[in-house]
């Protein structure tokens, strides 16, 4: 059920000793949940690149012909209601199981009793008289009352090695075991960023885009400041937001500081009055899946976006790259710098910089941090900075390496590294 029906999905579609699978209120597909994107918020049930060809209705086609029950409930109050997936995982695969002339095993039931998210006894009773049924046993398919065979917790509790590694502590220990190759000096340097470069591209699956409309939305002029807020649309269909702002006083062709705030551009206020104060312009940007941007539970999304062979970074790479070329041609602005405040705009100014050594002149980093290894020493929540743990980034690059990348762009961090506490709130030193 739930986390084990996904599971049972997968394992009884990859080893062919699963004769007969029941998965109960576990599964969807990949239309259904990125419509009702809640349905699927655990990492592993999306990992990287699993449904960049194959969905989980793949997954039960290829279980044909061994016979399958799918459970789902018609009200689960978690996810992959029966109504909303049944077209996909089941009504899309019956003919797969009518090529072997076995459409009726695969088989579905809707539970309505208590039609949540459970394995009570009337799901119970469905799986007990499938196996019954597909391994030819004889007897009753309903439960036998067992209350009295029930142990209490303590005579139960089997405990774990001392040594037993979490998640966290597996992590880094592979982590201290990465070995990069050293960072080559005097002429040998050029070829090897140039090599590290398409490296990185391949890793964040980088793809350029252009900014196609920039939307004026609104603007202001009052107290000696003016602002024009923009939609602004790219070549693949996606968005970002942004404040421009400046100085009524201040000349056209000042210096330009793109800023991104992790909190989104509502929280980029001390930041904007320092530079305009300098006579700069300064464009206040929420990148996709940052601020104003960011969809309802925008980790499920990068989430989403990660199982479908993107990165998250290198979408927003590409978008942070694509604002200010447009920055230099349509709107005729050069010398263009980038301040971020957070970890998350850290990575993505640096890894684009790294991209596109000319698009910047410097990159200021403030409440960042030193090493990605901050993200392991610190236990940093995937949810809240879910980009950052792209696949392989970390096995191949760091900050440093990055930084050496951005050959014509200044970069530099300010202050100490932030503090993450409990529930994901940050304070920062």
């Amino acid at each position: 059920m739930s986390g084990g029906g996904w599971q049972t999905t997968l394992l009884g579609a990859l080893d062919e000793r699963v004769a007969v699978a029941v998965e109960v209120a576990g599964i969807g597909a990949l239309e259904s949940n990125l419509i009702r994107p809640l349905d699927t918020d655990e990492i592993e049930e999306n990992a990287t690149d699993l449904t960049q060809n194959e969905d989980y209705p793949f997954f039960v086609a290829i279980r044909a012909p061994r016979a399958t029950l799918l459970i789902h409930n018609a009200e689960d109050d978690c996810c992959f209601r029966a109504a909303l997936v049944k077209p996909y995982i089941y009504d899309q695969v019956r003919p797969f199981f009518r090529l072997f002339a076995k459409e009726d095993d695969l088989a579905w039931h809707e539970n309505r009793d208590p039609g949540t998210h459970n394995y009570q006894i009337e799901n119970r009773e469905q799986a007990y008289g499938f196996f019954a049924k597909h391994f030819g046993l004889t007897g009753t398919s309903s439960e036998i009352t067992s209350d009295d065979e029930i142990r209490p917790a303590e005579q139960l509790t089997a405990g774990l090695p001392q040594q037993n590694l979490t998640i966290l502590g597996l992590a880094r220990k592979l982590a201290g075991q990465i070995a990069r190759t050293p960072i080559p000096t005097g002429s040998e340097r050029a070829l090897w960023i140039k090599f590290q470069r398409e490296h990185l591209k391949d890793l964040i699956r980088y793809r350029p885009v252009s900014v196609g409309t920039a939307w004026r939305t609104n603007n202001t002029k009052h107290l000696g400041l003016e602002t024009l807020s923009y939609r602004l649309d790219f070549s693949n269909g996606l968005s970002a937001t942004g404040i421009w702002l400046k100085a009524i006083s201040a000349p056209s062709d000042s210096p330009v500081t793109i800023v991104l705030v992790d909190e989104g551009y509502k929280g980029a206020g001390e930041i904007v009055a320092e530079h305009v104060n300098r006579g700069e312009q300064v464009l206040a940007l929420d990148l996709l899946f940052n601020g104003a941007t960011a969809p309802e539970n925008p980790a499920a999304w990068e989430m989403l976006v990660a199982a479908t062979g993107d990165r998250p970074l290198g979408l927003e790479a590409a978008q942070l790259l694509a604002v200010a070329a447009w920055l230099r041609t349509d709107a005729g602005r050069s010398g263009i710098s980038v301040v971020t405040e957070g970890i998350r705009n850290q990575v993505i100014a640096v890894t684009s910089a790294a991209l596109e050594p000319a698009a910047f002149v410097r990159v200021e980093s403030r409440q960042s941090m030193g090493s990605l290894d901050y993200l392991l020493k610190s236990s940093v929540p995937f949810r809240s900075a879910p980009e950052l743990f792209c696949l392989d980034l970390y096995k191949y690059f760091d900050l440093d390496r990055l930084s050496i990348m951005a050959v014509l762009a200044q970069v530099k961090r300010i202050g100490s590294e932030p503090v993450v506490g409990e529930g994901h709130a940050k304070k920062y030193e």
